[in-house]
C-alpha cells in the first residue's frame, strides 16, 4: 500500500481524478483527516467529523474485468469492508451490505462506498474507490437519518491507522480473489455477497419509483440490478435511484 495522508482535502475522489493513472501505483491510498466537500452516493454530501473517521480513496487497475462485469468490483470492495468490520466486531452477526454498496450494522449505516470506473475498449482500466467509514464519531447531525460508528457499537475508540490498514488488506484479499477468476462465476465472492445482503429473502416495505410496495429481495443480477418479488407476485428489477429502503 502506498499511503498519502492529508490534513484536509475537498474530496479524496476528486483529488485522485486529477492524477495521471500511468504514474500512479495500484493500491495507492489517498486519505484525508478532513474532507470539506465529501461526496456520497447519488451526489449526496458525506459528513464526517474531522479526525474521527476514515475518509479515503483507493486506486485500482482492474484491467482483467469486462465492462459488463464491473459490479463484481463493487462486490469485492463491500466484502472487504465487512471482512474488516468483523475483525473488530467479531461477536456481531448483523454486519450487512445494503444494496448497492453501503455497509450497515443492524439498521444503521456505518460505511458508504462510491466507485468511479474508467473504461478502455471493453474493459476497466482504472477505478477510484471512495470509502467513508465511521470509526470514532459519536455525535451526528440530525439530518443524517441512521448513522452509527465502530465506537458506538464497540464502546471504545479505535486507532484509525490500524483500521485503515486492516480495511485495505481485506479489500486486497478479496480483489485478488476476483483477479484469479474474473470471467467466470465466482462462488467465493457471489455467495458471500448474497449471504450478507441486507433483507435478503425478507418481505419488507420499499418505495419503488416513489410508490410504496412490499417486496422480497431475491438477489442481484450480473449488472448489479436488485431483483425483488412483490407480495402480489410481480417481479421487479431495480437500478440505482429506483428503489428506496424504508426502515
Amino acid at each position: 500500500m502506498n499511503l498519502k495522508v492529508f490534513d484536509s482535502l475537498e474530496s479524496t475522489n476528486k483529488y485522485c481524478e486529477l492524477l495521471d493513472p500511468s504514474t500512479v501505483e495500484e493500491f495507492t491510498v489517498i486519505c484525508a483527516k478532513q474532507q470539506t466537500a465529501g461526496i456520497g452516493q447519488r451526489g449526496n454530501h458525506w459528513h464526517s467529523e474531522s479526525g474521527k473517521n476514515l475518509t479515503f480513496s483507493l486506486i485500482l487497475k482492474p484491467t482483467f474485468l469486462y465492462v459488463a462485469d464491473q459490479y463484481q468490483l463493487t462486490k469485492v470492495i463491500a466484502l472487504g469492508i465487512t471482512d474488516c468490520l468483523r475483525l473488530f466486531l467479531p461477536s456481531h452477526s448483523d454486519i450487512k451490505i445494503k444494496w448497492p454498496n453501503d455497509i450497515y450494522i443492524g439498521n444503521k449505516k456505518v460505511c458508504g462506498i462510491l466507485t468511479s470506473n474508467k473504461i478502455q475498449h471493453n474493459s476497466l482500466s482504472y477505478s477510484i474507490v471512495g470509502i467513508g467509514l465511521n470509526v470514532n464519531q459519536t455525535l451526528f447531525p440530525d439530518w443524517i437519518p441512521n448513522p452509527t460508528s465502530l465506537q458506538l457499537v464497540l464502546g471504545s475508540e479505535l486507532p484509525l491507522l490500524q483500521v485503515l490498514n486492516s480495511a485495505v488488506e481485506c479489500i486486497s484479499r478479496r480483489y485478488n480473489q476476483l483477479a484469479l477468476c474474473p470471467t467466470q462465476p465466482n462462488p467465493a465472492i457471489d455467495n458471500d455477497y448474497l449471504s450478507q445482503l441486507l433483507q435478503l429473502g425478507i418481505q419488507a416495505p420499499y418505495l419503488f419509483h416513489d410508490s410504496p410496495v412490499k417486496a422480497t429481495i431475491q438477489g442481484v443480477n450480473r449488472f448489479g440490478h436488485l431483483e425483488l418479488t412483490t407480495d402480489s407476485g410481480v417481479h421487479l428489477t431495480c437500478q440505482l435511484k429506483e428503489l428506496k429502503y424504508l426502515f
